[in-house]
C-alpha cells in the first residue's frame, strides 16, 4: 500500500507481508535463496513505481497480477511522542483486495518443487472471503504434504474481521506451520490475558513446530517441544516509529533460520534488525542502515 506519514506528509510504501518480503530479500541477498511476492496491483503510475522499487530490492514480482482499473491501497501513519503508531486505511477497493477474492490458482503457485516456504500473516488471511480462505487452507495442506514449509505471523487487525473468525483462521494455519511468529499483545486481544508461556504451549499443541512470542522491547520467547529460551531485545536509544517492527523481526528471524542459524542467534539478529527499523521513520529503512548479520 501507499504510506503517508510525517509532518509535512511524505509518501512511502508498506504493508505487513511486503515489509517482510523486502527485509527478507535484503538479508538473503547473495545467498541461493530468492524472495517472490504475491499480490495484485494496478496499471497506474504508482503501481508501476512500487513494482520497480520492489524489483530493485531483489524481490521477484513476476507473479504479481495486474488488475486494470484498480489502485494500490492507501494508509496514513500517525505516531505519538513515544514512536507508537496508529493507522487510517483506505483499502476496501484496492487491487490487492480484489486479487485475494479472484479465485487464485493455488495449485500452480504453491508447488513444493519450485517453492521452499510460504510466509503469510493474519492480515493475509483476513483479506480472503470464507470460500477463498478455505481453498487456501486446502492448498496449504497439499503444500505441506509435498514438503513445503509454512511461516505464519499472527498480525491481528480487528477492523478486518472478528476475533472469533481470526482465532479459527489462525488456528487452522498454525496447525500446519513450521514457524509461528506471534505478537503477545495480538494474542491477548484474541484470547484474553495470557502469559507468553501459555501462548507458546497452546500454539505448540496445535501442531506448530517452532514458536516465537514477540513482546516489543522485552525479551522474545523461543519455544519448541524441547526448548524454552528467552532472547534479549536490542536497546534502542530513541524510538522514532514502530511501524514494521514485527514485520522486520519476522524477516530477520526467518532469513537467519533459512541460512542455518540457531533459533537463539536468529532471534538476536531479528531484534537487531527490528531495533534499526524503529529508529527510523517509515516501514522501510535505507539499505545502508541494515545491521550486519
Amino acid at each position: 500500500m501507499i504510506e503517508l506519514s510525517g509532518q509535512p506528509l511524505q509518501r512511502r510504501f508498506g504493508g505487513d507481508t511486503l515489509n517482510t518480503a523486502i527485509y527478507l530479500a535484503r538479508v538473503l541477498a547473495g545467498s541461493p535463496h530468492h524472495v517472490r511476492y504475491l499480490s495484485g496491483m494496478g496499471q497506474d503510475s504508482l503501481s508501476r513505481e512500487l513494482l520497480g522499487n520492489w524489483q530493485s530490492e531483489g524481490v521477484d514480482v513476476s507473479h504479481i497480477v495486474i488488475l486494470p482499473g484498480k489502485l494500490p491501497g492507501l494508509y496514513m501513519v500517525e505516531t505519538d511522542a513515544h514512536g507508537e503508531r496508529s493507522f487510517l486505511y483506505w483499502r476496501n477497493d484496492s487491487a490487492a483486495r480484489h486479487y485475494f477474492a479472484s479465485g487464485i490458482d493455488f495449485s500452480s503457485l504453491l508447488n513444493p518443487a519450485h517453492l521452499q516456504a510460504l510466509y503469510l500473516s493474519g492480515i493475509s488471511l483476513a483479506l480472503f472471503n470464507n470460500t477463498e480462505r478455505q481453498r487456501l487452507l486446502d492448498a496449504l495442506h497439499q503444500f505441506k504434504q509435498g514438503g513445503g514449509k509454512i511461516w505464519f505471523d499472527n498480525n491481528f487487525r480487528p477492523s478486518l474481521w472478528t476475533a472469533e473468525q481470526a482465532r479459527a483462521g489462525h488456528q487452522a494455519v498454525l496447525a500446519l506451520a513450521d514457524v509461528g511468529l506471534l505478537t503477545l499483545d495480538d494474542e491477548k486481544a484474541l484470547y484474553g490475558e495470557e502469559t507468553a508461556e501459555a501462548v507458546a504451549s497452546r500454539t505448540l499443541a496445535l501442531g506448530c513446530k517452532e514458536v516465537i512470542i514477540k513482546r516489543g522491547g522485552e525479551p522474545c520467547l523461543l519455544a519448541t517441544p524441547h526448548l524454552r529460551e528467552e532472547v534479549l531485545a536490542t536497546a534502542v536509544p530513541r524510538i522514532v516509529d514502530t511501524t514494521a517492527a514485527g514485520d522486520s523481526f519476522a524477516a530477520g528471524y526467518l532469513a537467519s533460520r533459512t541460512l542455518g542459524f540457531t533459533p537463539a542467534k536468529s532471534a538476536a539478529y531479528a531484534h537487531r534488525l527490528s531495533g534499526a527499523v524503529i529508529a527510523h521513520a517509515g516501514a522501510i529503512i535505507p539499505a545502508s542502515a541494515m545491521p550486519q548479520h
